[in-house]
């Protein structure tokens, strides 16, 4: 691995877990939160990187990507969870 990319897949990485670790800890907590709200969050954040109105630079490009996925992520697993129940 490169030492100049390096350092983007440590904040990648350290942005996603953080992300991840704070949508658990909101769904242990909050008995409001529903997969449609988190999905409506991660729409937000879709125009958000879309529109890049201030020019994030590489680091806000990095923290952008790495939060919409950890957003994906735990829909994907909710719903597979959740699809798994019903059964």
């Amino acid at each position: 691995m490169s030492e100049t990319t390096e350092w983007e897949n440590i904040a990648y990485k350290q942005v996603f877990e953080e992300e991840t670790l704070g949508l658990e800890r909101r769904r242990a907590h909050d008995g409001n939160l529903s997969i449609d709200e988190l999905e409506n969050i991660l729409q937000s954040l879709y125009v958000s990187d879309g529109n890049n109105y201030v020019g994030r630079g590489p680091v806000g490009d990095i923290m952008m990507a790495a939060t919409i996925a950890a957003y994906e992520q735990f829909i994907g697993e909710w719903k597979r969870e959740t699809k798994g129940k019903k059964t």
